[in-house]
């Protein structure tokens, strides 16, 4: 406000409107308004796909799970098949785009070791499509993106088609992550590169409760939020092994949302492959296998610790597919 001043006389008050108004033209332009009718008629093309189904053009997209369970690795695949026109679990990316990934914590060596080991088992080569940021290669501070001063710095990457920031808890650091007020920064920052044609992945730690870490807000603007989990089956030695869930989902729904069980399978030491399928196929290849080595339906339910009226409604199932006797 450009006069602190209250206007006590038709003089003042004028100098005061004429004053204010000056400052609203030169803070900012007019906001944009469309007539319905006229809105109705633009050629707005659809939003096209990044990473089918679930990451589109202008999307912004959230990634979170416990630490440990492979987030990163989650990532980096994600990042290397757009960069690529490649796929990872099923999801296909129609076309190669310029991916921005900023890593917040891990040391360099380590980094590089997961990206060899991902072209080494894609075959393919992001090129200059893939452009990564760490912190062992800076002579400063990693920006951090809850402050507008470190986002101007970020300014020149105006081609790439998406940024990953992996992860929050590094990378926004002004604040406090309870406080809505902390992400409105960043959610400013996101929406911008939204409205540029651009799209962004968050990569987040789980919270104490098994959601995300934090405050809700963060998910109001998100088009996706993905949630990785270790089954409830899970063991240390299995390694990095994890179910994926949609939690939000918007655009995409059914099949394509449907949860998801993959687990990386180590070839050697500079070799591996994902498998993965459908989480509820996979349950049922695990009841298959139980009841084939003679356990009835309660000590199956034990097992999987699941209620039996879950293990019953999945025999007879299986029974009328004629995949159990």
């Amino acid at each position: 406000m450009p006069n602190q001043h209250i206007p006590t006389t038709n003089r003042e008050a004028e100098e005061f409107d004429g004053n204010w108004a000056k400052a609203e033209h030169d803070i900012a332009p007019a906001f944009k308004v469309s007539k319905i009718g006229e809105f109705l008629k633009k050629k707005i093309p659809p939003r096209e796909l990044l990473l089918a189904p679930w990451l589109p053009k202008q999307g912004l997209a959230m990634v979170y799970a416990p630490r440990g369970v492979g987030k990163t690795h989650f990532a980096l695949e994600v990042a290397v098949a757009l960069a690529t026109g490649g796929e990872f679990l099923g999801w296909k990316a129609p076309r190669p785009v310029k991916v921005l990934y900023i890593d917040g914590e891990m040391p360099s060596a380590d980094l590089q070791t997961r990206l060899k080991q991902i072209q080494k088992r894609t075959g393919l080569i992001p090129g200059d499509n893939l452009r990564i940021m760490t912190p062992d290669e800076q002579s400063g501070a990693m920006p951090d993106l809850s402050d507008p001063c470190s986002l101007a710095r970020l300014k020149h990457f105006t081609d790439v088609d998406l940024i990953v920031v992996d992860n929050i808890s590094t990378l926004c650091r002004t604040g406090n992550e309870n406080e809505a007020e902390s992400w409105r920064i960043t959610e400013g920052w996101a929406l911008r590169l939204r409205a540029e044609g651009r799209s962004v992945l968050f990569v987040h730690h789980s919270g104490k409760g098994g959601g995300q870490r934090g405050t809700s807000k963060r998910e109001d603007t998100l088009d996706t939020v993905v949630a990785l989990k270790h089954p409830d089956d899970y063991k240390q030695s299995d390694g990095a092994r994890f179910e994926v869930h949609f939690e939000k989902a918007r655009g995409f729904s059914g099949e394509d949302a449907e949860p998801i069980e993959a687990r990386l399978e180590i070839e050697d030491k500079e070799g591996y492959q994902w498998q993965w399928q459908k989480k509820q196929d996979s349950e049922l290849l695990k009841i298959r296998k139980l009841s084939g080595e003679g356990l009835n339906q309660s000590e199956i339910a034990e097992e999987l610790g699941v209620n039996k009226s879950t293990i019953s409604r999945k025999f007879k199932y299986l029974k009328a597919k004629g995949k159990l006797d």
